[in-house]
């Protein structure tokens, strides 16, 4: 064997890792491969030597690194949620009596408890990557502790308490509250997020300093299903005063508290427990029937709206909604056309246009050569405008009148001041030769609501056919004057001018009318003839024939006043539609009684026959069918490999036609992980569990690479992991909460799935992050007879200092339940107490934050 003295190598040692042979410098594989600052930090990572990079490159691409495995960890968490929700949705069938003997009412009921769902399998899946961090950590450390998974444990339930709590309050409608249902689990869950960190605390700084024994990894392990049980036992209320109501069976039949009923009606929950069933089906049909134009296509898609919105939803699936949202997904919840959006914002406007005859004038003037166009019949806002408009759309008055009044009224909000404009326009009447022009502004002052014109019609003594003219209401040019003003469904009036000064006969137009089952209301017109002078009135009544009234039809009597001039006036009969498939019915309405001067006509009595529309049984069954394709299509978790690629494939979930230009960007950014785990086991195969563990595997594997990306990025920054942990992945893994807490919030009725369980998360937490490595690691050195070390030092300084600022949080959650000031509620309330408190739970974190990252750098002294 050669040596160097033979060779004539001049070796020398030369800095760190590096020799000199002959006066050309060399760096050992070593060096190269490991020895370069932070290169040991990661237990992955880096996965090919970064010894020539520059440290700024280096730390920018660990930075997107770790922000673009946030999104993909949110992605498979989305899965991982899926699992959890098919497990946890197994039901079991309860037989309640009805009315038919032989057919007993079925109803099903979720098998898991919401108290044990939520702490456990729900706990996991939201917290999955900050306990499998800790996890990892320990192991990946040869079983001692390290400092990134308690940080983000700490962290992260400080993010969740105060940043999360905050969002919630200050995002509640102006004038609305949320408050805590499940106030006992809420005070049980509270009480073991405050023990479980004082327990931690006095495990690092009082019973064994600086170590974890076994024991005490037990009590913190075993503390989990202590939590579990004692909330379930709240739950069903084994403890304190029992409930007025049995809750169990409230659950069953579907969560009605005494007094709901009429609450439950008034707010049209057509789909009860959010249930598709024929019955809600039909009463949602009729009053889809009131949106002119609307396909079964777009009744099935407001149906699948509605019923999402009437289902009760956890904490879970707000959060997959907010995980697509981000990613740029399949939503959640039913996503209205831009027609479908008009329409329910039309809604209050399409409900009130009555089929009078402002129609009728409005396509007179249309299609009279003489007069202007006019456009469609004005919609009306009466909630939001001062609405203005004639007491009738036509008049007939005697050329030989000379002056007569016409009447405009004001309808909708009252408390303001408001003005319009009158105007005549010529029709087959000419102004000056047949009448006086009309343009004049006419004002309504604050509770006005009527105001008369003059309109006065000039005799030229001369015979003429009749003729006609109409007055036109239109609004002020001033945009000031605009506000809060609009035109009502009668703002065109027809006056035709008469040679007969009798106060005529009122009748029907027919003998007959046709309507069909789903019209809504039947408009009947009655007429005034052969004379329109002074005020008239008539009584009319309903007469039951194979159509009986309170079955086929809401009948009764009534009386129909016909102003001086007016021609014509609508009886309006609502139908009821049964949706069953019959025979046509009739039934007829009787004119009497008439007063003023007037006479009856030679039609005084008309039938109404009700006909069906379609075979019902089909509409329905496509509805059914329609309905369930597009619930099917809002499920949080898929049923096939093809479904679950096809979803990864697309932007939107492949509904291109709602998706937005950040869904895009979003699913661009996000399509590498979509495709990757597009491939996880579905959970439809062996009831989710398969597919739970195989995304668990995952999010291990992915939240391992995090833990590597964040460390070798604080070193490369110069951040402590204590600190990294509390602010970049902390941050990181509670995102999706955040977004998901806060749609809770806006939607749900009550507080509880958006901070309800934000101290059961913690608290498992702490019981699964930290005891269950602990054990295991406490266990490993008990055997090897060495101490399991755990340096109390940042952990227990911001252990400590999160514990005091939780008391705080909790308090004050628990001041704005009790005290007015607040809305006595958790959430919402009067605006000023609201961004308040909101401001001072951001402000407890901004102080955890910086206090607990000034002690890792030892500005408040090292704690030993």
């Amino acid at each position: 064997m050669a040596t160097n003295a033979s060779l004539d190598l001049d070796i020398q040692d030369g800095a760190g890792d590096s020799y000199i042979i002959n006066n050309n410098s060399y760096v050992s594989a070593k060096e190269v491969y490991g020895g370069y600052r932070c290169a040991d930090r990661g237990l992955l990572l880096p996965f090919i030597s970064e010894y020539t990079w520059p440290e700024e490159v280096r730390a920018l691409l660990y930075l997107v690194g770790l922000l673009y495995c946030f999104l993909g960890v949110a992605i498979i968490a989305d899965i991982f949620m899926g699992s959890i929700e098919k497990i946890t949705s197994k039901t079991r069938k309860v037989y309640l009596t009805s009315e038919k003997e032989d057919e007993p009412e079925v109803i099903e009921v979720r098998i898991w408890s919401d108290a044990v769902a939520n702490l456990t399998l729900m706990a996991l899946g939201s917290s999955a990557p900050e306990i499998l961090l800790s996890i990892i950590e320990v192991i990946g450390n040869g079983f001692n502790s390290g400092e990134l998974g308690p940080g983000t444990i700490v962290g992260s339930a400080a993010f969740n308490l105060f940043v999360i709590s905050a969002v919630c309050v200050i995002s509640i409608p102006e004038g609305e509250t949320r408050r805590i249902k499940d106030i006992k689990v809420f005070a049980v869950t509270a009480v073991f997020s405050i023990v479980a960190y004082l327990w931690l605390l006095i495990m690092l700084v009082s019973v064994s300093v600086n170590e974890v024994e076994v024991w005490e990894a037990v009590v913190t392990f075993l503390l989990f299903p202590s939590l579990v049980i004692l909330a379930w036992l709240a739950e069903k209320n084994f403890c304190g005063v029992p409930n007025k109501t049995d809750t169990s069976k409230q659950i069953e039949l579907g969560n009605f508290q005494p007094g709901e009923t009429d609450k439950f009606l008034k707010e049209r929950q057509y789909f009860r427990d959010g249930r598709l069933d024929r019955d809600g089906l039909v009463a949602f049909i009729k009053e889809v029937k009131n949106y002119p134009g609307l396909t079964d296509e777009d009744a099935a898609v407001l149906a699948a709206s509605k019923l999402v919105e009437s289902q009760s939803h956890s904490r879970m699936w707000y959060r997959v909604g907010a995980v697509r949202s981000m990613t740029g997904g399949r939503k959640t919840q039913p996503q209205l056309s831009y027609k479908l959006k008009e329409r329910s914002k039309d809604r209050m406007k399409t409900l009130i246009m009555l089929e009078d005859g402002t129609n009728q004038v409005y396509s007179a003037m249309n299609e009279h050569p003489e007069a202007p166009t006019v456009g469609e019949v004005p919609k009306v806002m009466p909630h939001k405008n001062a609405i203005i408009d004639f007491h009738a759309a036509t008049a007939a008055v005697m050329e030989n009148i000379g002056k007569f009044p016409v009447a405009i009224c004001r309808s909708g909000k009252l408390d303001s001041r408001v003005s319009i404009r009158v105007e005549t326009i010529d029709g087959t009447a000419t102004e000056g030769q047949d009448y006086i022009p009309i343009n004049e502004v006419i004002t309504f002052e604050s509770g006005e609501t009527e105001k008369i014109i003059e309109v006065e019609i000039i005799n030229d003594n001369q015979w003429e056919p009749d003729e006609e003219f109409f007055l036109k209401l239109s609004l002020l040019v001033d945009s000031e004057k605009r506000k809060g003003v609009q035109l009502g469904r009668i703002s065109i009036m027809e006056i035709t001018i008469l040679n007969d000064d009798e106060p005529g006969m009122v009748m029907f137009q027919k003998r007959g009318f046709l309507v069909k089952e789903s019209i809504g209301n039947a408009v009947i017109p009655v007429v005034r003839k052969n004379g329109a002078d002074g005020e008239i009135t008539v009584k009319w009544r309903t007469i039951d024939k194979s159509a009986v009234s309170g079955r086929d039809f809401e009948g009764g009597e009534g009386i129909l006043i016909f102003k001086h001039t007016e021609i014509e006036q609508n009886i309006e009969i609502p139908i009821i539609d049964d949706m069953t498939p019959e025979k046509d019915e009739h039934f007829e309405i009787e004119l009497y009684n008439p007063e003023g001067g007037a006479k009856l006509g030679q039609i005084s009595r008309t039938a109404v026959t009700i006909t069906n529309d379609d075979d019902f049984n089909n509409v329905l069954s496509n509805m059914m069918m329609m309905t369930n394709a597009n619930l099917d299509a809002l499920q949080v978790h898929h049923d096939t490999y093809v479904s679950q690629i096809k979803d990864a494939l697309n932007v939107n979930g492949g509904d291109i036609e709602n998706a937005t230009g950040m869904d895009y960007v979003l699913h661009f950014l996000t399509f590498g992980w979509k495709i990757i785990f597009s491939l996880v086991p579905p959970p439809s195969i062996l009831g989710g569990w398969l597919c739970f563990f195989v995304s668990l595997g995952a999010i291990g594997v992915l939240t391992a690479i995090i833990g590597d990306l964040a460390s070798i990025f604080g070193c490369l920054v110069g951040l402590e992991d204590s600190v990294t942990a509390i602010t970049f992945v902390a941050l990181g893994t509670s995102l999706p909460d955040t977004f998901a807490s806060k749609t809770a919030a806006v939607q749900e009725k009550f507080a509880d799935n958006a901070v309800g369980n934000v101290t059961g998360s913690n608290s498992v937490n702490v019981f699964l992050g930290l005891g269950l490595p602990w054990l295991i690691a406490s266990i490993y050195h008990a055997v090897k007879g060495t101490p399991f070390v755990v340096k109390a030092g940042s952990l227990g300084f911001s252990v400590g200092l999160f514990t005091g600022l939780c008391v705080v949080t909790i308090g004050l959650l628990m001041c704005r339940r009790v005290f007015g000031v607040f809305g006595k509620a958790e959430l919402g309330g009067p605006t000023i107490p609201k961004y308040i408190s909101g401001f001072a739970m951001i402000c407890l974190w901004l102080i955890y934050v910086l206090c607990a990252s000034f002690q890792a750098y030892g500005h408040f002294g090292k704690v030993k």
